[in-house]
């Protein structure tokens, strides 16, 4: 390609106001500052460069058909343009060539948009590679959640104006590589669509694109960059994608295959528009997951969990499984990505636990608060009670709790409860706890706080300093706002709050919970905050209890307490000792809650009772009741008759010998 060699760039301030708002709506670039020494670009053809992409997109439609001129008053450029029709494949010292490697190299450690622009006005001579580069690393260092910092900043930065220039003056002479990438860094930036510069971008774009020779890299990026600018209603995306789907599935390279699901992950294969494309690209996707680097196996999980490719799980095991040896070299951004598809399709494997837990043991202390919290999401979900993991996350969390939003700190500590474990630094950790909620109480969305404060609870550690709060109509009408319709979830916790305070604080004389938010049960369809017993256990100890007092009318099941639990089981027993039938409610001296724990009661491959069973036994005892747990991995490897009836007679009545019933 031709090569467009700038010897010197100097424009001229005009007094018209102009390019006041560059990154938030202008209509042109028309500002420059006084004469200042710019770089030369030299706009050729490169080793093609990949960016990251940002997800969200600035929408406007129609923007390549709008043309506009240039400010009125803009200087010229003081010297002539010279064309070269070749380029040397060395770079050349007495012509001052960058090395672009070298000057990728220093970019990529920046971190400051200053440090940035210093580095560009270094240099002599830049190609259109190089701008696009810098571009992208601007992005990177200045957008933060997709919002950008310190516009003002950019704006009146005279390098950051003189490249926006010579990209509008220079499109013809752009590289597909360079163009692109250019195109997409500006868009990220939220730079105007209607801007001149962004029209000719955008309208080079289409040429390029009508000549069907981009390779598939440059058109993901350009579908990325239109669905920022137009929508998904784009007609550039409609063949961009026709391109993508003629081309030869089986000459793509496996950064090409990530591009293209990150392109489909935008929303352009919503309502399974492109799912025969996803089926072959899934299909073929397989076969290449060996080859895949830490960014690739992050990227493909995640638009595997945004598109919902239940149908591609073959595919989302390999990944999941290949993610294992990655865990150490994934960024934190990575991780939560590959966090949130184990989550998503509900895989679990103890090896990727073992690695998660090695890695946030070391680096919990400098890992970001996003990625701590997606990590105590997925030991939740997955019920893993990772001591170590706890332990450091506790312990980080006392020196970095400031850092956190209110949504993540309830990710983090509602784990402690919903597992049921205390970690070592118990005390300071939930002292630090106790003054967020104290200066930061009104930041909380209401149904998160409750969740937190309810979490609290199932390990014995009671939010007395906030109850007043929350039983407070003010704070139950704003939860009501919130849920218009209350869910059964939200009750119970409401309830089993209040009924914690009224039994393990009796001290506790602030406001009560209005019956008309209390549930009759707490175990309800869907999310409960009991389990229901497993079908086969609950049989087995059935019939072991049928054989053990002679006849099932000695017992009853599934009973509804007037404390809002359901037992298991219930054996009453008059004042003697003898065992009651069922039915009858007359001499009732003591009563016996039988827990049939199956393996869902508890943490994953643990004997750690679940934080709701816990405080259900817990409460079952203060109530008056004689708790006797059964669990799983006491009567499952129990295989006679005889074995079975001699554990049930020593766990029931452990203090009495048997007699004949």
């Amino acid at each position: 390609m031709a090569l467009t060699n700038f010897r010197c760039f100097q424009v001229y301030t005009s007094r018209v106001q102009a390019c006041k708002q560059l990154l938030t709506g202008c209509r042109a670039l028309t500002h420059f500052s006084p004469p200042v020494r710019m770089p030369r670009f030299c706009f050729c053809s490169s080793s093609e460069l990949q960016m990251p992409c940002s997800e969200t997109g600035f929408l406007h439609t129609n923007c390549r058909n709008y043309h506009m001129e240039l400010g009125n008053n803009l200087s010229s450029i003081m010297r002539t343009v010279q064309l070269h029709e070749e380029a040397g494949s060395n770079l050349k010292s007495n012509s001052k060539w960058t090395d672009e490697q070298m000057f990728l190299k220093k970019l990529n450690h920046l971190s400051s948009f200053k440090d940035i622009s210093k580095l560009i006005h270094s240099l002599e001579i830049l190609s259109d590679t190089m701008v696009a580069a810098a571009l992208q690393r601007l992005c990177d260092v200045q957008l933060e959640d997709n919002i950008l910092k310190n516009p003002e900043e950019i704006i009146e930065d005279e390098v950051f104006r003189s490249l926006c220039f010579q990209l509008e003056q220079e499109s013809p002479n752009l590289s597909d590589t360079g163009l692109v990438n250019a195109l997409n860094a500006l868009a990220k930036l939220h730079v105007d669509p209607w801007s001149t510069l962004m029209v000719r971008l955008v309208s080079e774009s289409q040429e390029r694109l009508d000549k069907s020779q981009m390779n598939i890299t440059n058109l993901c990026l350009l579908a990325e960059s239109l669905f920022k600018l137009e929508g998904p209603g784009s007609a550039m995306l409609e063949q961009i994608m026709n391109q993508i789907q003629s081309a030869n599935l089986e000459d793509w390279k496996a950064d090409e295959v990530a591009m293209v699901y990150k392109v489909l992950q935008l929303g352009i294969g919503e309502r399974g528009k492109y799912q025969d494309l996803l089926n072959k690209i899934n299909n073929f996707t397989v076969i290449q997951v060996p080859q895949f680097s830490p960014k690739l196996t992050s990227t493909v999980l995640n638009a595997l969990t945004v598109l919902d490719q239940t149908q591609a799980l073959p595919l989302v095991i390999k990944l999941c499984k290949h993610s294992i040896r990655h865990v150490p070299n994934f960024t934190d951004d990575e991780l939560v990505n590959v966090l949130e598809a184990f989550i998503h399709f509900g895989h679990h494997d103890q090896f990727f636990s073992d690695a998660l837990e090695r890695r946030v043991t070391k680096c919990a202390f400098a890992m970001r608060p996003s990625t701590v919290a997606k990590v105590m999401q997925y030991c939740r979900k997955k019920r893993i009670l990772s001591k170590p993991i706890f332990n450091v996350v506790a312990e980080s969390f006392v020196y970095n709790a400031d850092t956190f939003t209110t949504a993540q700190i309830a990710e983090l500590v509602v784990p402690f409860g919903k597992l049921n474990y205390l970690p070592p630094s118990a005390p300071s950790f939930f002292r630090k706890l106790e003054g967020i909620l104290s200066t930061r109480f009104a930041q909380f969305q209401p149904c998160v706080l409750l969740n937190l404060l309810h979490s609290c609870t199932l390990v014995e550690r009671y939010p007395l300093n906030f109850l007043a709060k929350v039983f407070n109509p003010y704070f139950l009408q704003q939860l009501k706002a919130e849920e218009p319709h209350l869910r059964k979830l939200v009750l119970s916790q409401l309830t089993q709050l209040f009924l914690t305070v009224t039994l393990e604080c009796p001290s506790y004389e602030g406001p009560k919970l209005l019956p008309k938010y209390r549930v009759k049960s707490f175990l309800t369809p869907g999310h409960s905050l009991e389990s229901m017993t497993d079908v086969q256990l609950f049989s087995r100890v059935k019939v072991g209890l049928v054989d053990l007092l002679g006849s099932r009318t000695y017992f009853a099941s599934h009973v509804l307490t007037p404390y809002f639990y359901t037992l298991d089981i219930e054996i009453k027993l008059d004042e003697e000792g003898f065992v009651l039938r069922a039915n009858r409610n007359e001499d009732v001296y003591q009563r016996i809650a039988i827990c049939i724990d199956d393996q869902k009661r508890f943490c994953a491959n643990s004997h750690n009772l679940l934080g709701r069973e816990a405080i259900k036994q817990r409460h079952l005892q203060l109530l008056g009741y004689d708790v006797v747990q059964i669990p799983f991995f006491e009567f499952e490897p129990l295989n006679t008759r005889g074995a079975r009836l001699e554990y049930l007679h020593k766990k029931v009545f452990p203090s009495s010998y048997r007699l004949s019933w």
